[in-house]
């Protein structure tokens, strides 16, 4: 199934046209966008300043690898031939 998405801003001139032209084609259907807003807006970005109590329930991701050893590696025997 192909999707031809039409801005709502354009659906009154192109919706009319684009429907009669693939009116033929069964694997074409032509649909106008409803959305309203962009839901992965900067408010919703990582890198996006937080304020109040959306910084109190913003989700806190841990890097769970393990800790290195501190210190330093020990030297390497050298190898007999």
């Amino acid at each position: 199934m192909i999707y031809c998405v039409v801005p709502r801003q354009l659906a009154d001139e192109l919706y009319s046209k684009l429907a009669s032209y693939y009116e033929d084609e069964p694997n074409v259907t032509v649909i106008v966008d409803r959305r309203r807003f962009d839901r992965r807006g900067r408010a919703g970005r990582a890198d996006a300043p937080m304020r109040g109590e959306d910084a109190a329930q913003r989700r806190v991701v841990r890097d769970r690898r393990r800790a290195r050893v501190p210190g330093d590696m020990p030297p390497l025997a050298r190898a007999v031939s």
